[in-house]
């Protein structure tokens, strides 16, 4: 998939009003950024780096295992597969909609 097919799925999955209240950014590296602005009502999904509350770095592969529901994020997070840097509970609230 795409970064710009993994954002419409994470749009699809945020709705217009996640409860999270907080802005994330999934960096993929080189292949890409999703930036979900949870803060804001409707919240907003782009591929635009932006400055965010919590930065989880991964591959898009790992991304879009998480996305369909093969990988658990807890699971993820301890593998290594995926790092984050900010508020650790932004993360923890993201695995519930993901």
């Amino acid at each position: 998939m795409s970064v710009e097919a993994v954002a419409d799925a994470i749009r699809a999955k945020v709705g217009e009003n996640s409860g999270i209240g907080a802005t994330i950014k999934f960096d993929c590296g080189s292949e890409g950024i999703v930036y979900v602005d949870a803060a804001s009502s409707p919240n907003t999904v782009t591929t635009e780096n932006k400055d965010a509350d919590c930065t989880i770095s991964c591959e898009l592969d790992t991304l879009n295992d998480l996305i369909a529901g093969d990988l658990d994020p807890t699971a993820a997070f301890m593998q290594g597969k995926i790092k984050v840097d900010g508020d650790m509970s932004v993360a923890m609230q993201l695995s519930s909609v993901l």
